[in-house]
Order: C-alpha cells, then structure tokens, then sequence
C-alpha cells in the first residue's frame, strides 16, 4: 500500500491531485459563464447578479479556495512537465510530439496554460479591480458592472484579445477535461469516445460563449 507521503510526491499522485484541481477550475468556469450570460438580459440583471454574488460573505473562503486550486494546478502542471523533460531524451520527446493519438489541444497545452494565466491578470485588473460606478436596483445601491465591461470592450483590441484567450480556454479545457478521466484511470473502450465527445463540446461551449459576451457587449456601445 503506498504511503501518503509516497503518493503526494508520486507522479501518479501529483497527476491525480491536477485532475482534481482542473475538475473544480472547469466546474467554476461553467458557473462563471452561465452566470455572466445574465448580460445578454439587460444591466440590471446582470448587476444584481454580480451584487448578490459579491455582497454574500462567503465569497470570500470561495475565492481563497478557488485561488488555493489555481496556484495547486499550476504548480503540479510545471512540475510534471519538467520532469517529463528531464526524464526523456530529446530524440524521443520530438518523436513522441509529432506521433499517433496526439491533438492540438494535447500539444500546446503548456501554451494555452500561460495564455489563461496572463489572461485572469488582466481580466482580475480590469473587471473585479476596475472601475467602480454606482447604480441602483430595485432601490438597493450597487456597483455598475454592466457599464464597466461595456466600455472595456468598446475597444475592438481588447475584443480580439478576449476571444483569442477564449480559444485558448477552449482548447485547454476540451483536453483537460478528458485527462481528468484518464488520470484517475477511467478508460473503458465504451466509454472513452463518450468522454471525448464530451469533453470537445465543453471547450466548444465556453470558447463560444464567452466570446459572443465580448462581442455582444462590443455592440452596445
């Protein structure tokens, strides 16, 4: 039986507890979005959405613990990839990159992961520590969020950043989500295509539905 300590430092281990992080990033991500299509409802939805979610004092611990699994799947991510380097010889590793069963999803999956981390800086910059104007909703004051992100996509630039950084989400997460699964040794000949299929179509629903948010509010302006 292998230790505790022997787990956390194993590979499979560390492999084991991304795919545990990855699984509560993508659950949050789908919240966010399906939370962020109140937009597509008018500024008071929206904004009366982003005060009930804010104004609760648990926010708080969800955005320690939300943090907590960022910085655990980006630490465990470097380190596994460092060690597959340094554990392979260079001939075999650019054999291996251009064989059979290799996606562009799997391929660039350290690119996409620093693309999504330049991203959440500047978005956190921008939207959660960006511009403060009040408003008022069914006679309780707030802050106007819906205004804030208008006017930061009324830049077609900001726009076409938005969108790359959500193909690159798209991508990530559609192999992601299908690694969780083989990370936790859950491979079976019947349900693996379904995993896959599923896994395809999550990327393709958060790429596409955050970038028509970005658009969509680029036309409001």
């Amino acid at each position: 039986m292998i230790g505790s300590h022997n787990y956390f430092t194993s590979s499979i281990g560390k492999k084991q507890i991304m795919a545990l992080t990855g699984f509560g990033l993508v659950g949050f991500t789908l919240s966010h979005l399906l939370g962020n299509l109140l937009i597509f409802l008018g500024p008071d939805a929206f904004n009366f959405y982003a005060y009930k979610l804010t104004s609760n004092p648990l926010i708080y611990v969800a955005e320690a613990g939300l943090l907590g699994m960022f910085l655990l799947h980006i630490c465990l991510a470097v380190i596994l990839k460092l060690q597959n380097m340094a554990a392979r010889p260079h001939g075999y590793y650019v054999k291996n990159r251009t064989g059979r069963g290799e996606t562009i999803a799997s391929a660039t999956m350290p690119y996409t992961g620093l693309i999504l981390l330049v991203f959440i800086i500047i978005h956190l910059l921008n939207f959660k520590f960006g511009s403060n104007y009040p408003t008022t909703v069914d006679g309780v004051q707030m802050r106007d969020l819906y205004r804030t992100v208008v006017e930061y996509f009324a830049n077609p630039l900001y726009v076409v950043w938005y969108v790359f950084a959500m193909l690159a989400l798209g991508l990530h997460t559609s192999h992601g989500f299908q690694s969780m699964f083989q990370s936790w040794g859950i491979n079976h000949s019947k349900y693996t295509p379904i995993i896959q299929a599923a896994s395809l179509a999550y990327g393709v629903v958060v790429a596409f539905g955050f970038s028509a948010l970005a658009i969509f509010c680029h036309f409001q302006n």
